[in-house]
């Protein structure tokens, strides 16, 4: 059984990804001009916070793709919106 400690540890690691600037591994540009904002995220965060988001990183997703960061656009999703999805907390 997982104790309480690990648990908690592991909770604390996974907030810091979410905050992570270095290792992020796709870009989300979302709104419309001028109320744009581009997020540095990892996919596999958004892949399981958001159903809407798992569709579309399926869709784009390619088997031969070497590149390390991706990008979308998502223009119709106020920034405001996308941030709690991303991390539960408004900007």
């Amino acid at each position: 059984m997982v104790n309480d400690k690990l648990l908690q540890n592991l909770s604390r690691n996974l907030l810091k990804i979410l905050d992570d600037d270095e290792y992020y591994d796709i870009t989300i540009e979302v709104g419309n001009d001028p109320y744009v904002n581009i997020f540095r995220a990892h996919k596999v965060i958004l892949y399981y916070r958001s159903p809407y988001l798992r569709r579309i990183l399926s869709t784009n997703k390619k088997k031969d793709d070497k590149a390390l960061i991706h990008h979308i656009k998502l223009p119709n999703i106020l920034p405001e919106i996308f941030q709690i999805i991303l991390s539960g907390t408004l900007l």
